[in-house]
């Protein structure tokens, strides 16, 4: 499990440099209406107090839904700090981000080879044998 999380921090990593990376619940369900075939993997994040936002919930079963339904890769990671501190966590001006939605696409006109995105696919498809259709990972504190 652990190599699963240090495997998802060099996706993150070299995603976003690369502009991969769509942040937020609302700008996530826009860029997977528009084109769910470029996206490449799928991060659900939740603090301990988002599990009572009952708004928040229905947004992630219906993303779940329209990842499974389209065949992308879901995650569930529990460490929203580290998951911040890899994508940026904060936007012009100071405002934070809406870290709940986290999306990794293919750079622009290619598919994406990246043997740290192999393994946490290879974790996805091992985990939906075992009936986990999200798994949870945590990212290693940095």
């Amino acid at each position: 499990m652990d190599t699963v999380g240090k495997a998802l921090e060099e996706v993150l990593s070299s995603a976003l440099p690369q502009g991969c990376i769509t942040v937020g619940v609302y700008e996530a369900a826009k860029s997977l209406n528009v084109d769910p075939d470029n996206v490449v993997l799928c991060l659900l994040a939740t603090e301990e107090e988002d599990a009572q936002d009952v708004a928040l919930q229905i947004h992630f079963t219906l993303i779940q839904a329209f990842c499974c339904e389209n065949d992308i890769n879901i995650l569930r990671v529990n460490n929203m700090r580290c998951l911040a501190e890899l994508v940026g966590g904060v936007k012009q001006g100071g405002e934070p981000m809406d870290l709940h939605c986290v999306l990794v696409t293919n750079p622009h006109g290619s598919t994406w080879k990246d043997p740290a995105l192999n393994k946490v696919n290879g974790f996805c498809k091992e985990s939906r044998c075992l009936d986990q259709w999200v798994p949870v990972i945590n990212l290693p504190e940095r």
